[in-house]
């Protein structure tokens, strides 16, 4: 594979220095073009051996580009913070909005191929990896993202001598490290681990672009016509109709029955049974979350569920048993013109809790095939997409040691009519009442069956859903909390204490 890079590309003097000045103003004219049109981000993601002139490139697209509208993310050891998060978290954060230019050095390739190379991972793991990387991608270039990838080669015998060339000048002997000499020693195990990524990961959507960076006219040449080209006809492209959706129909059980008419609404508790139950349960929330044990997980509790079916009042349990240092409370509403540029699920991405911490969500991620899908906010291949998405999202959660907990509330519409009404009557309560929930109210069934698509297609094995009645208040607030402990108990389980 890599043999197509090695094939010796020299451009002289002469033809670089007539094509640069021309190549820099296209390349300024694209950009400018991308911030006013505003209807995708590029990502750039700088790739390949070392002292193939990869820093050297970052710099020079910054100096060809306007460098307050260019992103660049640089990663190196795991900082703290991100050893907490699942492993793509500190790329996800650092996603460009719409209009703007994102280079990524070092980007979500690296740590898989180093720890492959280096045998601190079973090839099983690097293909784990590579599919994570895969989704991510996909789910970016379906957002709209242009993402170019480059890889910087250089064949074992070039990059000795480039870095002993470093070495030997001491202008820039700084730039040649032990850990570059040790890498190089390693330069086939570490060539071996790229081709296989690489060869999985060029995809129709993502292609890399192979880049012969022996000679350095050439490596320069070769990055800024493509990103011009790939730019131009990107912005020259019409904005594209719905796409064909990438799912099947929804398929309906044959004897018409969902999930939600499973659920029992008539159950109730007493007065009597539910506060020693519900001390009880806080209890022995509050003592899974002080243990040692909680500070090697995190949680992310969502909770879903048709207007005034009560999420709140369960939300206001589960923190009276917790330390409010523990916990992030999001409510979630319309997105914001920041996360309006972003991939949908950025915003959810920014709030993941980090170890021996809860966040919990009051709506959530599911949005987008819930309110979206029924109000039409989002195209309908968008939430067809989103499933796939978002189980793959919770997947990743799970695997990085967040406990995931998902709750639907589910209310009759008579009992949502008798709370609206309440609302409307009670002084205190009426913040809770707007226009927005008696339109929601007319497009019951709407909502009902997405839910139930919902949950039919979003609970697996690693994130399952669980229905709560919660036409009796108490009810719904004793499941969420038992549910609640009873899977801290099951993560907790066999954690050195």
């Amino acid at each position: 594979m890599f043999e197509i890079a090695e094939t010796g590309h020299v451009i002289d003097k002469e033809t670089y220095d007539a094509e640069e000045p021309a190549l820099r103003a296209d390349l300024l004219d694209a950009q400018y073009a991308l911030r006013e049109n505003g209807r995708f981000p590029v990502i750039i993601l700088i790739a390949g051996v070392e002292g193939a002139g990869k820093g050297e490139t970052v710099n020079l697209l910054n100096e060809w580009l306007d460098p307050r509208h260019v992103h660049v993310a640089a990663f190196g050891p795991r900082t703290d913070e991100e050893a907490q998060r699942p492993p793509l978290w500190r790329y996800w954060m650092e996603l460009p909005p719409r209009g703007s230019v994102g280079i990524l050095f070092g980007s979500w390739y690296t740590e898989p191929i180093v720890n492959r190379a280096t045998r601190r991972t079973r090839q099983t793991e690097l293909d784990a990896s590579i599919g994570e990387i895969l989704r991510l991608e996909q789910m970016l270039v379906d957002e709209g993202v242009l993402l170019l990838k480059f890889w910087f080669h250089l064949s074992k015998k070039d990059q000795k001598e480039r870095l002993e060339a470093l070495d030997r000048d001491k202008k820039r002997t700084w730039r040649v490290t032990r850990t570059d000499w040790k890498q190089f020693a390693k330069y086939d195990e570490y060539v071996k681990a790229s081709e296989h990524t690489l060869r999985f990961t060029s995809t129709t959507a993502a292609p890399w672009i192979l880049v012969d960076a022996k000679d350095r006219r050439y490596r320069e040449l070769t990055v800024g016509r493509t990103i011009r080209d790939a730019l131009q006809r990107r912005l020259a492209a019409k904005q594209a109709e719905e796409p064909p959706t990438p799912q099947g129909p929804v398929v309906r059980a044959f004897d018409g029955r969902n999930a939600l008419e499973s659920i029992d609404l008539n159950r109730t508790v007493s007065d009597d049974e539910y506060k020693p139950v519900l001390d009880d349960l806080q209890e022995r929330l509050g003592r899974l979350c002080s243990s040692k044990r909680f500070a090697r997980v995190g949680a992310a509790l969502a909770l879903e569920g048709m207007d005034a079916a009560g999420k709140g009042g369960a939300i206001r349990r589960l923190t009276r048993a917790l330390d409010v240092r523990q916990y992030e409370v999001i409510p979630v509403a319309a997105p914001t013109d920041e996360e309006r540029a972003r991939p949908y699920l950025w915003r959810f991405w920014r709030h993941l809790p980090r170890k021996g911490r809860f966040t919990i969500y009051d709506r959530t991620w599911y949005g987008r095939v819930l309110v979206e899908r029924v109000e039409g906010f989002c195209s309908e291949s968008d939430w067809r997409r989103a499933y796939d998405e978002i189980n793959a999202f919770e997947e990743q959660l799970v695997e990085s040691g967040v406990v995931v907990v998902k709750f639907w509330l589910q209310i009759s519409k008579d009992e949502q009519l008798r709370r609206f009404q309440e609302r409307e009557t009670t002084r205190f309560k009426r913040f809770k009442i707007t226009p927005e929930d008696w339109r929601n109210r007319e497009k019951w069934d709407a909502y009902q069956a997405a839910a139930a698509d919902m949950i039919e297609r979003t609970s697996t094995k690693h994130a399952p859903w669980t229905l709560v009645p919660a036409n009796d208040k108490k009810v719904a607030r004793l499941d969420v909390l038992r549910t609640t402990v009873k899977a801290l108990e099951r993560a907790l389980k066999g954690q050195e204490r």
